[in-house]
């Protein structure tokens, strides 16, 4: 099947972001692990394999449109300290967020309504569930200080 090329970029464009957020949450699952936190690590080690699977039904739709998927993600620094982390971490599900936005719009003015679909479901998850934890645990931070947070967050998961 051949798919309008103005969708299949956008669908390679917003694969290279969720590669990034992946790698992303990947490396900061691992710092949180190394540190000791083990309820963070858990959950972005959670988030990282959420991302994996937003990749891989991009990359999936990609090939139906006979697009080349570009695996390469876009570039990002980690964070330092567990605030910075989380707050990188939100700015990029913005980031993402806008970005399946946009792409749903591109895909409903080609009537691709399969693609519009799925970047939908994604929305969902960057919404519902990945941006709203990330703002509920700055949010932590901010009531009850980030050493009482720090403490809560290295006990078991």
């Amino acid at each position: 099947m051949q798919g309008q090329a103005q969708v299949v970029d956008c669908l390679k464009d917003l694969l290279r972001g969720e590669l990034a957020a992946r790698d992303q949450y990947f490396v900061h699952s691992r710092i949180y692990e190394d540190q000791g936190f083990t309820r963070l690590f858990t959950r972005l080690d959670h988030e990282m394999q959420e991302e994996t699977q937003h990749a891989d039904a991009l990359l999936r739709r990609i090939l139906m449109l006979g697009g080349v998927p570009d695996m390469s993600p876009k570039p990002f620094t980690p964070g330092l300290t567990v605030p910075e982390m989380l707050r990188k971490d939100l700015a990029t599900e913005y980031e993402v967020r806008a970005a399946l936005q946009n792409g749903m719009h591109l895909c409903e003015s080609h009537a691709d309504f399969v693609s519009r679909d799925i970047l939908l479901a994604q929305l969902r998850d960057t919404e519902e569930d990945h941006a709203y934890w990330l703002e509920k645990q700055l949010g932590l931070i901010d009531r009850i200080g980030l050493q009482n947070y720090l403490q809560t967050q290295s006990q078991p998961a």
